[in-house]
């Protein structure tokens, strides 16, 4: 076989483009990554190590992004999986709280993150700490279905699309996401509650 050097360039230099498009996506996007991944999460390092995943996953399968999609939302299916399979290989819901170990009240923002705490993003827009232990109770699916609907703005198709589900069986995760919700936050916070329904349903 005749060594190419002509070849062996242009599969380098395309090798190199790759990677730098994917690394601009990363960075246009991680700070809206790391917050999907704390509200999934509720715990900081938790979160990181499924933001890690979430973009090895994705630069792995790179070569499948369709470029007119947006990118977020193809991480975030890539994520969606990435936080079952985590959940399955620990054999329960982890359910440690984003606050654990703060007085109630205190600002959950006082946890040290490692990017200028990209929670913020999460806290700042309502999302309070009753908001974020109520999130805690629901399963997975629900969970990620009514943070992508109701704090991302995604359409049904989107969210079905990104969970691997049909539309009616998103429409009943949310619905069914939000009741339990609404449960919780009556019974812990009424006024976080109102909040909740007026910022985000």
């Amino acid at each position: 076989m005749v060594f190419s050097l002509s070849k062996l360039i242009e599969s380098t230099e395309s090798r190199e483009k790759t990677q730098q498009a994917f690394e601009t996506l990363m960075r246009n996007t991680y700070r809206q990554a790391y917050a999907m991944a704390i509200r999934l999460t509720s715990n900081p390092s938790e979160a990181e190590d499924l933001v890690q995943d979430s973009y090895v996953r994705a630069y792995r399968f790179f070569h499948r992004y369709d470029r007119a999609l947006p990118f977020s939302s193809w991480l975030y299916r890539i994520m969606a999986n990435a936080h079952v399979d985590s959940i399955r290989k620990k054999g329960r819901i982890k359910t440690s709280s984003l606050d654990q170990g703060l007085q109630e009240g205190q600002a959950a923002k006082d946890v040290v993150d490692p990017l200028e705490t990209p929670d913020e993003a999460m806290l700042n827009s309502q999302m309070s700490i009753h908001v974020q232990r109520g999130l805690e109770t629901l399963n997975p699916d629900f969970r990620m279905a009514v943070l992508l609907a109701d704090v991302e703005g995604l359409a049904y198709e989107e969210v079905a699309e990104i969970m691997h589900t049909s539309v009616g069986t998103v429409r009943s995760r949310i619905h069914r996401g939000r009741k339990l919700m609404k449960s919780y936050l009556l019974s812990h916070a009424e006024k976080q509650y109102r909040s909740y329904t007026r910022e985000l349903l």
